[in-house]
């Protein structure tokens, strides 16, 4: 790891503010959507299935929720990663 000075407060910031693009893409790619698509899932809710009372028809299956958890928990184990070389070279 080189020892050349870095602004943290610039270098964290621009890492947070990618976050949300980078977990798009991610599930955009996982989940073969479109852009699109993504943010047309994303505005999706729950519906009553008109043909059995007390039943919901989901705005995503749950194999997509369980991708979608996979993916968050993939991009936060990396700012984690990024936390833990922040720490080390403060040290």
């Amino acid at each position: 790891m080189s020892k050349e000075p870095i602004n943290v407060l610039l270098d964290i910031h621009t890492k947070l503010s990618g976050l949300p693009v980078v977990f798009r893409e991610k599930v955009c790619e996982e989940c073969n959507w479109s852009t699109p698509t993504f943010y047309r899932k994303m505005r999706g809710k729950d519906k009553p299935n008109p043909n059995e009372k007390g039943k919901v028809i989901p705005a995503l299956s749950n194999a997509e929720k369980q991708k979608i958890i996979e993916i968050m928990e993939e991009v936060f184990a990396s700012g984690e990663e990024d936390l833990e070389k922040y720490r080390k070279r403060a040290r």
